[in-house]
């Protein structure tokens, strides 16, 4: 699974990658895949408006060992302090009839050419997806200093 992490005007990443990729599961008997990927961002904000979003590629492992793009998916990072369970739904453009055929027998598939495309509103509104399951996350959210601008968490 690659990531990365979209912020908004009047955010700035002070500490993390802004981009990572986790390690890779197989599952054989059932259809979790299990990551535990940690992930360590520090924000800084002069605004609570274009609050960050985390941004999501699934990859898989099909019948024939070929790896290849499986679902995109976007959330927001929780607001308030605490520890959250998130779910971020998942995703793949959809194509002809014939792309669909072609990337059931011989794969590969439509993709996104980069996952900033998924910040761009206008552009996901035109694409015609398939969903494609979800990525439950466990994160852990600290905030710093919001009371003293009037921001009650």
């Amino acid at each position: 699974m690659s990531m990365s992490i979209s912020l908004g005007g009047g955010w700035r990443l002070v500490q993390g990658d802004p981009e990572g990729q986790t390690q890779t599961d197989m599952p054989e008997l059932d259809e979790l895949a299990h990551f535990s990927h940690p992930l360590d961002f520090h924000f800084s904000t002069h605004t609570m408006q274009n609050w960050p979003r985390l941004l999501l590629e699934v990859w898989h492992y099909d019948n024939y060992g070929r790896e290849e793009p499986y679902g995109y998916g976007t959330v927001h990072l929780p607001m308030s302090p605490g520890e959250h369970w998130v779910q971020c739904h998942c995703w793949r453009p959809k194509g002809t009839m014939r792309n669909e055929l072609m990337q059931a027998f011989v794969g590969g598939g439509l993709q996104l050419r980069s996952l900033q495309m998924l910040d761009d509103v206008g552009q996901r509104a035109r694409m015609e997806t398939v969903a494609m399951g979800r990525v439950n996350l466990r994160l852990a959210v600290v905030t710093r200093h919001f009371d003293r601008f009037g921001i009650l968490c």
